[in-house]
């Protein structure tokens, strides 16, 4: 079974830096988009950042010039670097990974999200 392992998120002031990082693990061909997406209370989810296989990066307008999306492709491991942190960062925030999953098969999957909160 395939599963996405979110990690680093918590309680930060304003200004402060976090560092999220989301593990595949399990019965994978290959890895090809990585990225985040974030749902603040009362918002719609939003697109946060993501990367491709070869390492070209796409950004929210919300996000860019603060925060750094990269990846690991031998360890299966997609990261963001958040710096800069304002309080509407503040959001359950959710990796997401298309897998190839079989000879002809490419899946959608996602983590089970991470709390990031911003105060003061």
């Amino acid at each position: 079974q395939v599963q996405l392992v979110e990690s680093g998120g918590g309680l930060v002031q304003t200004g402060g830096s976090l560092r999220l990082s989301c593990a595949a693990s399990g019965r994978m061909f290959g890895i090809n988009d990585m990225g985040w997406y974030r749902q603040a209370p009362g918002k719609q989810r939003e697109l946060v950042a993501t990367i491709t296989s070869g390492g070209r990066t796409n950004y929210g307008d919300s996000v860019k010039g603060r925060f750094t999306i990269s990846r690991d492709n031998a360890k299966n491991t997609v990261y963001l670097q958040m710096n800069s942190l304002k309080g509407e960062d503040t959001a359950v925030y959710y990796c997401f990974a298309n897998l190839w999953v079989g000879v002809t098969t490419r899946n959608d999957y996602w983590g089970q999200g991470t709390q990031v909160t911003v105060s003061s």
